[in-house]
């Protein structure tokens, strides 16, 4: 079954978003007009773009894995979350940034993917002494001998 999402274009500028079966989950998000960044500058990158996702939702935001080395840009939060209530004509996607470098960046340009999940099931914690389970060798240990 496919989720609908609900969309508010602010621009005519961008391209219109797309879900390619098979390609990625991940769905490209672009900037909605031209900005000049210094290097050390912060700015909200306007996506262009209100959703209104489906009940029991939320969107996970991250920057495309060229966005560093194309624009040296820096998404400031790491990810972004947008639950459902962020869902009115005037909330607009952006993307916070830090510019590393000084950078032109062009309406239209791929900076940031979403995908959305369905909300976290309720969790209880259960307090351990012991995790009965094998140590894998701590933090930073995968593909160690």
């Amino acid at each position: 079954m496919k989720e609908t999402i609900q969309i508010k274009y602010h621009t005519d500028k961008i391209e219109k978003l797309k879900y390619i079966d098979g390609k990625s989950d991940w769905i490209d998000l672009r900037a909605a007009k031209d900005y000049d960044l210094k290097k050390g500058e912060f700015c909200l990158i306007d996506l262009g773009i209100s959703v209104k996702l489906p009940e029991g939702y939320e969107m996970i935001t991250a920057p495309r894995s060229s966005t560093f080395k194309n624009y040296g840009l820096l998404q400031s939060n790491g990810i972004g979350v947008v639950d459902e209530s962020y869902c009115g004509d005037d909330d607009i996607l952006m993307m916070p940034v830090f510019a590393t470098r000084d950078v032109h960046i062009s309406a239209n340009d791929r900076l940031c993917q979403f995908r959305i999940f369905k909300h976290q099931p309720g969790i209880v914690f259960e307090e351990k002494e012991h995790l009965d389970a094998e140590s894998r060798g701590g933090f930073g240990s995968t593909g160690r001998a």
